[in-house]
């Protein structure tokens, strides 16, 4: 048996990888609920990034009823750092789903999954693959990668045409037929992307199906998968304010659409006070644009501490470890260095 999946499959029981934690052991059930917030996690965010996220977030939130009962306050606060959070009002819109809709049970039924906030093609069959016992061909960003390669599928796999076409390798490869080659095959396409068949510098002399790679034979590995055209990306800037009284600064609650929605952040203004003090830009880019920010430190007298609608007062430690962008904790972080060696 020397096709590609049997090839993969026998790589992936020897090399691949057995021990994350959201993976299910041979003598345990599949918990459905476990595999979903994993890969809700692991889209766009490698694996390193998420064990210990994910570790915390199940401390937290260990079962579909406890996320669907805690406030998205909570649960932004435990993905603060991981990024894209929509993924997490997502999730958390859909365990409320699952609890309305099919009494707190994660669903079985592919369309069903596929209905659920946050949860595409891949996601769904994933979920499906690992959890349910009723395997489904997946298309992540690795396997992709993978298929560009072995396959040679020339162009960018974002445009529809090219990912139909990768649909149709994804599904003729699958083995559906048994249930746990099916598995240990989505795993191994996973762990074929993730530790060999790597954007630079792939280990192709240790890839398990090399000798079957037709970028491999033409010398054009480097090539695929076809980047996406280049688009130079739109810069933004804006100004950060950092009022503080005391020990305290404001917070304020984003907006639940755009980016950082329903996230705590330093308020932006136009134009700061003249009184206030520059610190350190700060650029952070996102997917389609780069912010520069500009934070600036104002000292408010006790009468202009005004609690007002979707503001709060913390402490810098307080602040640092609530619901906040990733930037923002780091313009948190260095003010806390800066304050720490004025006090040395």
């Amino acid at each position: 048996m020397l096709d590609f999946a049997s090839r993969l499959i026998a790589w992936q029981k020897l090399h691949g990888r057995h021990d994350l934690p959201w993976q299910t052991k041979l003598d345990q059930v599949p918990d459905p609920y476990a595999i979903w917030v994993s890969e809700i996690m692991l889209q766009q965010t490698q694996v390193s990034a998420v064990i210990g996220y994910y570790a915390k977030f199940m401390a937290r939130f260990p079962n579909i009823h406890a996320l669907s009962k805690a406030t998205q306050e909570e649960v932004l606060q435990h993905w603060s750092g991981l990024g894209y959070y929509s993924r997490a009002r997502n999730l958390h819109n859909a365990a409320q789903k699952i609890v309305d809709d099919f009494s707190g049970i994660f669903p079985h039924d592919f369309d069903d999954i596929l209905s659920l906030p946050g949860i595409g093609r891949s996601t769904a069959a994933a979920i499906s693959t690992f959890a349910l016992n009723a395997p489904q061909p997946i298309l992540d960003g690795n396997v992709k990668r993978v298929f560009a390669r072995h396959f040679l599928v020339e162009g960018w796999p974002g445009n529809p045409k090219i990912e139909q076409k990768m649909w149709e390798i994804a599904l003729k490869e699958n083995p559906v037929n048994e249930a746990i080659s099916a598995i240990t095959y989505t795993q191994g396409l996973m762990d074929l992307g993730a530790t060999l068949c790597t954007r630079s510098k792939p280990k192709c002399e240790r890839c398990p199906v090399s000798m079957s790679c037709q970028a491999l034979a033409l010398n054009m590995t480097n090539k695929l998968p076809t980047p996406k055209p280049r688009k130079v990306l739109p810069e933004k800037s804006t100004t950060m304010l950092i009022m503080m009284n005391g020990d305290e600064l404001m917070l304020e609650k984003r907006p639940q659409t755009g980016i950082w929605g329903g996230l705590w952040s330093l308020p932006e203004v136009d134009v700061a006070p003249i009184n206030a003090q520059l610190l350190p830009k700060l650029t952070h880019s996102f997917t389609h644009f780069k912010l520069h920010i500009q934070p600036q430190l104002l000292h408010a007298v006790k009468e202009h501490q005004i609690i007002q609608p979707r503001t709060i007062w913390l402490n810098i430690d307080d602040a640092i470890g609530a619901a906040i962008p990733t930037p923002v904790r780091k313009i948190l972080l260095n003010l806390k260095e800066i304050s720490t060696n004025k006090s040395i």
